[in-house]
This record gives C-alpha cells, structure tokens and sequence, in this order.
C-alpha cells in the first residue's frame, strides 16, 4: 500500500464541488500526501461504460485512503449499469464492514456503526416467472461478529455505552445479530449494552438523542437510521462518514447524495466533505491533531459563512475560503450567524 495516495472519486452533481474544497484543505495541511483524481459513479459510465473503471479500483487499493464525493442522479435512472454499482462494489472489493457516521450538535454526540458490505443490499435478488421480485437478506456470524467487536471497541474508547440495533421480535437474522452480541459482549465488561428494536431506536433518535453513545446495526438498518440522526444534527450537508475494514484504505465520503438540481449552482454545502476530511486524517493518517484543527476550522465557518441549506449565503467555494483562513489562522470575515436547526 502505497503510503503517500489519497485517491479522489469525484463521481457525479455536487461530488466534484464539494471534493475540490477536500482537495484545497488537504493541499495546505503538512501531511506527505499525493492526491490522484480518478473516475467512478455515472461520470465514469459516461467515459468508460463502467461505474468502477479497473484503473480506479487499482489505484484505490493501493491508496492509503479514498475520498469519495457523490455518486448517481436521474440521467442514469433505467440504466443496465448504475453508478451505484460502483460504490457497493467498491464498498465490497475493499471490504470496509464497518461504517461509521457520527452525528454531533450540542449536547448530542452518538456514532452509528454500521454494517456495510452484507445484509439486503448485497443478497441474491431477481424476478420470478409470476412476476415476483425478491431481494435476500442474510448473514453469517463472521459478518456479524466483526461489525460488533468494532461497535464494542468503539464504545469502549468514548462513553462506554453500545446499543444493538435489531429487529429480532421478527427477523431470524436479528435473532442470530442478537446471539452473536450476546457471546461478544463479555470482552467489553467496561461496556453497558442494551438491545433496541429498530422501530422503537428510531423514535429514540429523534426524542432523546442525546442519551445515545455508539449504536450498532445491519446494513439497511443502519443506512436508515444514520439519516435520521443526520436529520436531528443539522441534515445530511454537514453528516460526514469513514468506512473502514481490518487492512488496506478506508473510504471517506459525505452521506449526502449527488443533488443535481444544485450541481454547478455555487450551493453545496462541503461541510459532510471537509468532516469527512477530518476522519480520514484521525483513521488512515493517525493525525488526530490535523483532524481537530480541520473541525475547528470547518465549525468556525458554519458560524460564519453559512451556506444557503444552512440559511446563509455563502457558496461553496467561499465556505472553503472561510475554512482555508481559518487554517491559516486569518479573519475570514463574517456573514450571517447559523444555528443548526432540526429538519
């Protein structure tokens, strides 16, 4: 693994204008870093016929991590091929099981963990002769286990607090992710686990965030609820994502889509971007000091250039001067102050 890569996927809308603010603040933080652009999503369908071109896959392999800017939108819809393709198999071929998506604002700071390479979305599906649609969901405890020593790990290192995200009053795969945490559970005796049905976690998120530490789930679970407490902490501009394996990169992307009613507009908020950053700095780099700095920085701008989701006027260049200054240790002036509020 080459040490000093940082592959950039662009991918597609507010991917390639969000990930150019990425590329500014990496260029003036003292890291030995080279940062290659390749294609990927529904540029690269359009280029090569393929969402995960093999150049793209190779270099991200050899990268020491991947910054990911968005992918898909509806020029793509009712294609044999979509860009989406790509980001699952590049989630798959990397093998980065553990996505995690923290979501802080006041006194809310909780991490969801979840499972990223099994479960629904990459189960056998197809259509029957009677016009029957099926998509499979299963698991099998190594899929799990691993997911959930990350989560109790995780929990470990903050406030100690893990709750299991399942559905196991129904489903016989949250029976088997219950059990699984269950015979993990006492490596972790500094951890106070709790299990939660997903419905009722859901309305937790949204009552009573702040009483929530690490939370761990399956895939679709897990995608869902990481939006929600996204939406409880200022929407999903400012929600940031790693996803991380046992060996080799981690991909490092914003959880927001590709949003190409805005694409070339000067509108996209970078925020999930840049905090996106400030992860791969803290889990590919080992520099959790430059990872503070960037946060800082990127904290300061939310309050004083505001981008037009966030009820400011800022572009997105000019949110990415902001934070570039605050680096840098100058002024970078003032616009409307923002409060984060719920949407």
């Amino acid at each position: 693994m080459a040490a000093d890569l940082i592959a950039c996927l662009p991918g597609d809308g507010i991917g390639p204008e969000v990930l150019e603010q990425a590329v500014r603040v990496l260029g003036q933080l003292p890291i030995d870093a080279k940062v290659v652009q390749l294609p990927f999503g529904g540029a690269a369908i359009d280029e090569h016929g393929d969402p995960l071109p093999a150049q793209t896959l190779a270099a991200c392999r050899e990268a020491r991590a991947v910054l990911l800017g968005a992918v898909g939108g509806p020029r793509w819809d009712g294609s044999a091929v979509r860009p989406e393709a790509g980001l699952l198999g590049l989630r798959k071929e990397l093998d980065v099981y553990a996505n995690l998506r923290p979501a802080t604002r006041g006194a809310i700071d909780l991490l969801i963990v979840r499972e990223l390479v099994g479960g629904l979305y990459f189960g056998a599906r197809g259509v029957r002769e009677d016009g029957t649609v099926f998509d499979t969901l299963e698991y099998h405890p190594t899929e799990i286990e691993r997911v959930v020593r990350r989560g109790f790990e995780l929990a470990a290192s903050r406030r100690g607090s893990l709750v299991s995200v399942d559905k196991a009053n129904v489903l016989d795969t949250s029976r088997l992710w219950r059990r699984i945490v269950e015979t993990v559970a006492p490596e972790f005796p500094q951890v106070e686990l709790r299990h939660a049905l997903v419905d009722s976690f859901a309305m937790e998120l949204v009552s009573s965030p702040e009483r929530i530490d690490v939370a761990v789930s399956e895939n679709m679970f897990g995608d869902i609820l990481s939006d929600v407490a996204a939406a409880v902490t200022g929407g999903l501009g400012v929600a940031a994502s790693a996803s991380l394996g046992d060996r080799g990169p981690g991909i490092f992307e914003p959880v927001h889509g590709s949003a190409p009613d805005i694409a070339g507009t000067g509108r996209a908020n970078p925020t999930a971007m840049l905090r996106s950053v400030a992860l791969m700095l803290e889990h590919s780099f080992g520099r959790s000091d430059l990872a503070a700095q960037v946060t800082a920085a990127v904290e300061s701008a939310l309050v004083t250039h505001p981008t037009p989701d966030l009820g400011g006027t800022a572009t997105t260049a000019t949110f990415g001067d902001a934070v570039l200054s605050s680096l840098a240790g100058q002024p970078a002036g003032k616009e409307d102050a923002w409060t984060p509020a719920l949407n």
